[in-house]
């Protein structure tokens, strides 16, 4: 068993219980840890829920725009000053709009964004929340992490392959591998390391909006070779990286898509 006992992990991302940052957080609380959310306005109150649900902390939360560094490092600082160095830290923040992923809303008429036409202001806000604050949110950190800390981040298998409804959110997954590819290489002095999981497909409550994505659950379903996932199943993956047992793993990718990733064609499950 993983014993994460006094250990404390920072979260970003989580919105609600459908969320994989959430499955995460329940994961790491169960192994020991005590566990800081942060949250939006519109999530507060769902967040502080489950929190007091899961027996978390909710002193040991914030609202945090990971656009702003000052209010990152205020919800940083008082997870330092209340809880202790930090061990772990999950970066599970992603936005894109629709004209950025350029997918089509269910049961519309209405055509998709055309890839071409993704606006430049809306791609650059999309990058900023989803891929370079994993850069800020590392930057603040460092002074406060504990020895041999992890940081997690969670990335998607469309910065490899295409997969339409996803587009320009696609742009921002690839960018944000290889920041943590080099944020691995540069916090080698202090034995911190920098991995991202690669998720399969989660009906999330922001996946589930988007047209066509109960046909590729579908897909998935006959398609990987173990089936389809769930957020649990990341959350397993993810106390890997949150323990001792990955204490010599930088800079890895770790797919948990059924095996999706390894096909070059879709299996007909007729």
């Amino acid at each position: 068993m993983i014993n994460n006992k006094d250990k404390v992990a920072v979260i970003f991302g989580v919105r609600n219980e459908s969320s994989i940052a959430y499955a995460i957080a329940v994961k790491l609380q169960q192994s020991g840890c005590k566990v800081a959310l942060s949250y939006v306005p519109e999530t507060k109150d769902e967040v502080l829920f489950l929190m007091r649900q899961n027996g978390m902390d909710s002193n040991l939360s914030a609202a945090v725009d990971v656009r702003n560094e000052a209010e990152i490092t205020l919800f940083m600082q008082l997870v330092y000053n209340t809880a202790g160095p930090i061990d772990y830290i999950l970066h599970g923040v992603a936005f894109g709009s629709q004209q950025v992923m350029c997918y089509s809303l269910p049961g519309s008429d209405e055509p998709a964004p055309s890839y071409l036409d993704i606006p430049f202001e809306d791609l650059m806000d999309s990058f900023n929340i989803s891929a370079y604050s994993l850069l800020r949110i590392s930057r603040v950190a460092k002074p406060l992490l504990a020895k041999n800390a992890s940081i997690l981040t969670l990335t998607y298998n469309a910065s490899q392959r295409v997969f339409p409804g996803y587009a320009g959110m696609a742009i921002n997954k690839a960018a944000l591998e290889n920041i943590m590819l080099y944020l691995a290489s540069y916090f080698r002095d202090e034995n911190v390391r920098v991995n991202a999981i690669s998720a399969g497909l989660v009906m999330t409550t922001s996946s589930g909006g988007i047209s066509g994505v109960r046909k590729l659950r579908k897909i998935g379903k006959v398609t990987a070779p173990l089936g389809n996932i769930d957020a649990g199943d990341v959350g397993d993956a993810a106390l890997y990286y949150f323990s001792d047992l990955s204490k010599k793993v930088t800079g890895n990718i770790h797919f948990v898509d059924g095996g999706f990733n390894i096909m070059g064609l879709g299996v007909d499950g007729e």
